[in-house]
């Protein structure tokens, strides 16, 4: 935080909005998060063998480990040298908005204080940014940067390392796509943290005693066949009831705080119901998620909401305050809540934080994931999801481009398509059959003893043959044989 007496006034602004729009201004939080990071380790008595960048936001870090060199007197390619030895970096999105490109003159001048104290070349530092070196005219990257300042690279997830390689091959030229050096560690997520209780104390009892140590073991969760059926689906029952109970709650003070009209408001405290299949759709609101399939054919959503074998959806974000397309598909989602069935089966919960992610995560019973291929470089809510007995609606992108089996989840194509309205129509026709045909009959069906037979065993599927690879122990374990490896 800048904003402390020490620091000027303008100095205070630095840290003051997050999603900066001036360009000056987050170069300014980039030299902070980089250079003044690794000067907060030193003060603190912390020399890391690793620097691991994750996104260009700390791309000017590798400056300062080379600082000493740099006051030497060595060029910049020079100096840097030994600080790339050290630094990791991983890319973590295609978008566009999420590898940040700036103009020189604004780079020279966030930077200026910088390249003074360090005596190097302002031209040096632009050539750095950029793709084609010698071309002038083109801004400064901070991705191109980490990227040349870094040993190693990679993408978080098997199908976004081909994406990576192929968005910064000309990084490299004359290399075939295939040795561009981007690999892919695949992100995994905390089991301890993202696992609700119920579930927790049922694996506890069914599994070996150290399992939570052991996340990334497929041995660990072989276990999960030894579970009864009506253990299972009452630990999913009850995580679905806490969540209805926490949504009516707080659905009913977001609506007031929007000042809805009385009838929504009092449809709150109505809303949902404990014995009905639950969806969620909970996470960055931005253009690329296509939040707007859920909208795009009301005739077909509505009768899914109020069919015979019904479904409720908890929606969950916040959109970027530049992403005007992701704000659009908001208000067109709020603009259908005058039927009564949309007040009382779609909750979009207001302030998305940590806390309302995990309660989601814990008591949906499918986790919709709906981006336009090839742009969901992974996405970590859904195997949040599966930690818990939750399973898959999802493109064949991301993570779930390598997790889908076909028996632990359902799954819409991943084909990149070059007609995106036409894309969203044959996807939202897609979701609309694959929710009626094979979900829906899944979740409502009953077996001889009154259960939903086919949904336990895919609930089964999903943990024994998702939980040991999308662990963050797993994860860990690959970048520390991986990118980590051979720490000079």
């Amino acid at each position: 935080d800048t904003a402390v007496p020490e620091n000027d006034p303008v100095g205070r602004w630095i840290t003051g909005r997050l999603y900066e729009a001036d360009a000056e201004t987050r170069l300014a939080q980039y030299v902070l998060l980089g250079v003044g990071g690794v000067r907060a380790l030193r003060a603190l008595g912390i020399e890391p063998g690793v620097l691991h960048l994750n996104e260009g936001h700390a791309a000017l870090a590798p400056l300062e480990l080379a600082s000493g060199a740099l006051r030497n007197g060595e060029p910049l390619a020079q100096a840097l040298a030994s600080a790339r030895a050290r630094t990791v970096f991983t890319t973590h999105t295609p978008v566009p908005a999420g590898n940040d490109c700036y103009p020189a003159g604004a780079v020279t001048r966030a930077t200026g204080r910088l390249a003074r104290e360090l005596s190097y070349d302002q031209d040096d530092l632009l050539a750095l940014g950029r793709t084609h070196p010698e071309d002038s005219s083109e801004p400064f990257g901070v991705t191109q940067a980490a990227l040349r300042s870094s040993r190693s690279a990679n993408a978080v997830s098997r199908r976004h390392e081909g994406v990576a390689r192929d968005m910064w091959s000309a990084l490299w030229p004359g290399w075939p796509l295939e040795r561009v050096p981007i690999g892919h560690v695949t992100n995994g997520v905390h089991v301890p943290t993202w696992i609700g209780t119920p579930m927790r104390e049922l694996l506890d009892r069914h599994l070996e005693e150290d399992w939570i140590a052991n996340t990334a073991d497929p041995r660990t969760w072989r276990g999960v066949d030894r579970i009864a059926d009506e253990e299972l689906w009452a630990v999913r029952g009850r995580q679905r009831a806490e969540l209805v109970s926490f949504i009516r709650a707080r659905s009913v003070a977001d609506r007031l705080g929007r000042g809805d009209v009385r009838e929504y408001v009092e449809a709150a405290a109505r809303a949902f119901d404990e014995n009905v299949l639950t969806l969620g759709f909970a996470r960055r609101v931005a253009t690329y998620k296509r939040l707007d399939l859920l909208t795009r054919d009301p005739e077909e959503t509505l009768a899914l909401l109020g069919g015979d074998r019904p479904v409720q959806v908890v929606l969950a974000g916040k959109a970027h305050p530049r992403d005007d397309e992701a704000k659009r598909a908001l208000q067109r989602l709020f603009g259908l809540k005058g039927a009564r069935i949309i007040a009382e089966r779609v909750v979009f919960l207001d302030d998305y934080d940590l806390a309302t992610a995990a309660r989601l995560v814990r008591g949906c019973d499918v986790w919709l994931n709906l981006p336009r291929p090839p742009l969901e470089a992974s996405g970590t809510s859904g195997m949040k999801s599966v930690m818990n007995g939750g399973l898959q609606v999802s493109v064949l992108d991301g993570w779930w481009a390598e997790a889908y089996d076909g028996e632990n989840g359902w799954a819409l194509p991943g084909e990149v398509d070059a007609d995106p309205d036409g894309q969203d129509e044959r996807d939202t026709a897609a979701l609309h059959e694959l929710m009626r045909e094979e979900v829906l009959p899944a979740f409502y069906g009953r077996g001889v003893h009154g259960l939903p037979e086919a949904w336990l065993q895919r609930m089964r599927a999903s943990l024994r043959s998702l939980g040991p690879r999308f662990s963050a122990t797993r994860m860990l374990a690959e970048y520390a044989a991986g990118p980590y490896h051979n720490t000079p």
